[in-house]
């Protein structure tokens, strides 16, 4: 099968070490699977662009606040970046391309914004993949504040990273030190994917939802949930072969998985066509 152009170019750029993929590159290459003609480079060049600029507005004496009010200042006050409260869940929250273009993303597309500026202006942050949210971490020195790209930027303590956990969750919520890791590129990409996978998948399409499936096993080919969801879809799409081949693969790597009985059952009713 010939995979289209985007996905082979995410394909190779996540072939590197972890620490070597370009997060918004590899990014642009999931959306050009979506839009076959996008120009990567242009958006590449914008994100360079906005550097630039916010490089000419850091103050002499950039002191990492300083640094986070002059980034928050450019992209939210002068370009009007903001998140997108009304449609949450339109797909175009999650391709870059667009998220440049409109200025408007959920969380973690805005982080994505927001560390590619950074790395450019050689303030290094790290992605923070929270349960139901997405903020970034400056790395410098010593610090423990944390940014929030989806509120403007708006910086927060561990206390307030609690709160708005319990906010979203609607219950007091623990502050383990584990929601607060900071997460691969890998796992970046998977997050990106796994909001569109869910996207489609409310939508009933399943060509798209199968689409970022396979994108997260090239990601990470053991993932048990996603090999067994790519059965489905394939078993959905009546592609019985592509279908038979992941469900044998996953009873025999998890032949003690809760939903086993019925992936097997499932697997029988091919063997019988």
């Amino acid at each position: 099968m010939e995979f289209p152009v985007g996905r082979q170019l995410f394909y190779q750029e996540i072939q590197q070490p972890d620490e070597q993929i370009c997060l918004e590159r590899a990014a642009l290459y999931l959306a050009k699977e979506e839009y076959p003609l996008l120009d990567v480079e242009e958006y590449i060049n914008a994100l360079d662009t906005m550097a630039s600029e916010v490089q000419e507005r850091l103050p002499q004496e950039a002191y990492p606040l300083k640094i986070l009010q002059a980034v928050n200042q450019y992209l939210y006050k002068d370009l009007g970046f903001k998140g997108n409260t009304t449609e949450y869940y339109d797909p175009r929250n999650s391709f870059l391309n667009d998220v440049i273009d409109r200025r408007t993303g959920i969380p973690i597309t805005l982080s994505l914004v927001y560390l590619a500026i950074a790395r450019r202006i050689d303030f290094p942050m790290i992605g923070i993949g929270m349960p139901g949210h997405f903020i970034i971490r400056p790395t410098v020195g010593e610090m423990e504040v944390f940014v929030d790209p989806f509120h403007q930027g708006e910086i927060l303590f561990p206390q307030d990273c609690r709160d708005r956990l319990s906010k979203i969750f609607d219950r007091p919520v623990e502050l383990r030190p584990e929601l607060l890791e900071p997460i691969t590129s890998r796992q970046f990409l998977a997050r990106m994917l796994t909001n569109l996978k869910v996207i489609y998948a409310n939508q009933a399409n399943l060509e798209k939802t199968l689409a970022a499936t396979e994108r997260i096993l090239l990601l990470f080919p053991q993932a048990a949930l996603e090999l067994r969801d790519r059965g489905l879809l394939y078993y959905r799409l009546s592609r019985i072969t592509e279908a038979r081949q992941d469900f044998e693969d996953y009873l025999t790597q998890f032949p003690a998985a809760e939903d086993a009985p019925a992936i097997q059952q499932l697997l029988d009713s091919l063997g019988e066509n």
